[in-house]
């Protein structure tokens, strides 16, 4: 079975904490399959679960935020929304998008790189 980061991060929580899937489904006011769905990729994670996970387990600031990147690396699909933007971005929007599946390692790095910068600059 293959877990997400986000499966990977919540199983050893509940490791350390002497819980089972169901506590946690409990805690998350889901049914187990739905986590279950979750924790391998199949279902983005809520929104709302982050928050409730790190008070539950008291988790740290920094563990806050592995648990935040975990949910980044786990999403199956990420919605744009262009309704304000301009034509420029709606293009780019739209070029990214047909040209994801074909993206190599190193274009990605690229891009991420000029975005990056582009957010240091306006910081």
């Amino acid at each position: 079975m293959t877990y997400t980061s986000f499966g990977e991060f919540v199983r050893i929580l509940r490791i350390k904490h002497h819980e089972v899937m169901g506590d946690m489904a409990k805690m998350l006011e889901v049914k187990i399959p739905f986590l279950s769905a979750v924790e391998n990729g199949r279902k983005n994670v809520p929104a709302d679960w982050i928050d409730k996970i790190a008070n539950h387990y008291g988790l740290t600031i920094k563990e806050k935020d592995e648990l935040q990147k975990a949910v980044d690396e786990s999403r199956t699909q990420y919605k744009i929304a262009i309704k304000d933007s301009g034509i420029n971005q709606r293009r780019a929007a739209m070029q990214f998008a047909r040209s994801f599946d074909e993206l190599d390692d190193d274009t990605a790095i690229k891009i991420l790189k000029l975005l990056k910068d582009k957010e240091d600059r306006n910081n």
